[in-house]
């Protein structure tokens, strides 16, 4: 068995013999005790087995924050198969760059969701790339008691150095999806940092409100609870009403969102302050800025705790202080920080440069595997050196006392609302339009630190906002579709 289940394992068996067991997992009104989730991830085992899944096995969770994606998540580490989280709002390019680059032998996802196009067994379509592998629907079958599909491939395991256990996809510099690969040490090296900073107990709540297939879900949230036997508070619905009702009932101990999450709950006329002081709130995805901390900390009484991480490094940096939301704080246990030139030479206290990063999760393995030409001896960006220093494409400042603050990329990487979008692949999109001759993408925040894309288009021809809009709500996720698109 793998580490997730093992720590499934552990929790459970810390409660044998208790009255209801602990509550493990909340969903809405409803809940799983530890025992109760072990019963239902050993029965899920047991079925995803009869369909042909087992050790190395690659599997897409396509699915959203759910129970049944831990449940499923759990009863793959029990078969010692490789969990692949992903966005279920994929587009049919990157879902394809996916399979092409995992192997996958199964996808789960929920009715009518996105598949990859499959080339019917023994043909291959004209003009195909011979060393692409195909992609060979050999069954789909509906998981019992669910609505959810799983298709499963004739698909030949990936095999790597490294041995995965769970790959989380995030984007390269270029906007191609690029698999994070996670293997025990990382998980453990996770789990132990989170559980050390935060000091998390057993009887504690954890509510992430950002998606599961993400860092901030699966590592502040899905690790964070498993690790340490806290209840997992899960919504698939990220309504910021429930949220704000979720603080006033004290239904979480901590809870981990973005800034533009915070921002809507700050904004609520109803919202009540939250009864204890004691609930952690855990901001990161995206800059926090005063305005939004002061604004949540008047409304709920409570204050945020600026937070840094990311796919490639797990948890990095916090402010337990919640007094300055300008900086990110002090490292997380084990994790080292510095910042330093391309050539991983350190900066002064104070200057300003790229943000290295080494600690127990940080990877070092990514699919595909990208061969990046070395210039100079500059380490690239998103690769870690000799050492193991990992240059995280952020750009940073480090105070005497080893604060950090982070001001921008080095690429054209950003985020909105938590979720990365390669600003170049906008502009790509928008220029394969017809009546475009060019086009320029920004990364803008509001009063309140919301950020979104704005676009800047050169016409070649007419066509209107609307058009391009559409455009690239075709062809982009929904997060990547520009907010706004100027005429130059």
């Amino acid at each position: 068995m793998s580490l997730l289940y093992e720590w499934l394992d552990n929790a459970a068996g810390a409660r044998q013999g208790t009255m209801g067991g602990g509550q493990a997992l909340i969903y809405r009104d409803t809940y799983l005790s530890w025992h109760g989730l072990r019963h239902r991830v050993n029965r899920r085992a047991n079925e995803l087995k009869g369909f042909g899944i087992g050790a190395g096995d690659w599997v897409g969770l396509m699915l959203g924050s759910v129970p049944e994606f831990v449940v499923l998540a759990l009863a793959l580490s029990k078969l010692e198969a490789i969990v692949v989280p992903l966005d279920p709002t994929l587009s049919g390019r990157d879902l394809n760059m996916v399979f092409a680059a995992t192997h996958l032998r199964a996808l789960v996802t929920r009715p009518n969701a996105l598949t990859p196009s499959a080339t019917p067994t023994g043909e291959r379509s004209a003009g195909a790339n011979p060393e692409r592998p195909r992609i060979v629907l050999e069954s789909r079958r509906r998981i019992s008691g669910t609505l959810l599909t799983c298709a499963t491939f004739e698909r030949a395991p990936l095999k790597l150095q490294a041995v995965p256990e769970v790959v989380l996809f995030t984007l390269d510099s270029g906007g191609d999806p690029k698999g994070v690969v996670r293997e025990r040490r990382q998980l453990e090296g996770i789990g132990t940092s989170l559980a050390s900073t935060l000091d998390i107990g057993a009887p504690m709540r954890v509510s992430p409100a950002a998606a599961l297939h993400t860092s901030q879900g699966f590592d502040l949230g899905l690790c964070m609870a498993l690790a340490q036997g806290a209840g997992l508070v899960l919504d698939d619905e990220l309504v910021v009403a429930r949220l704000a009702k979720l603080l006033a009932d004290q239904g979480a101990d901590i809870l981990t969102a973005t800034p533009t999450m915070f921002a809507a709950m700050s904004r609520m006329p109803t919202a009540k302050p939250c009864r204890s002081r004691a609930i952690r709130c855990i901001s990161s995805g995206e800059p926090l800025t005063p305005a939004v901390a002061r604004a949540f900390r008047e409304r709920f009484k409570v204050s945020l705790f600026s937070c840094y991480q990311a796919m490639e490094t797990g948890p990095v940096a916090i402010d337990l202080t919640g007094r300055n939301p300008a900086t990110v704080g002090l490292p997380f246990a084990s994790v080292q920080i510095r910042v330093a030139d391309g050539q991983g030479a350190e900066m002064p206290a104070g200057a300003s440069g790229p943000v290295w990063v080494r600690g127990p999760g940080v990877s070092s393995t990514f699919v595909p595997a990208v061969r990046l030409r070395m210039r100079g001896g500059e380490v690239p960006i998103g690769r870690a050196d000799s050492e193991g220093w990992l240059r995280t494409g952020d750009l940073g400042t480090l105070d005497r006392d080893g604060r950090l603050t982070l001001c921008g990329r080095e690429d054209d990487l950003v985020k909105v609302d938590g979720r990365r979008v390669a600003l170049g692949e906008v502009e790509g999109c928008l220029e394969a339009f017809a009546n475009v001759r060019s086009a320029e993408a920004r990364l803008e925040y509001d009063e309140v630190g919301v950020s979104r894309v704005i676009a800047r288009v050169q016409r070649d021809g007419p066509c209107t906002p609307k058009q391009l809009l559409d455009h690239c709500a075709k062809h982009l996720a929904p997060h990547k579709v520009p907010a706004k698109v100027e005429f130059a």
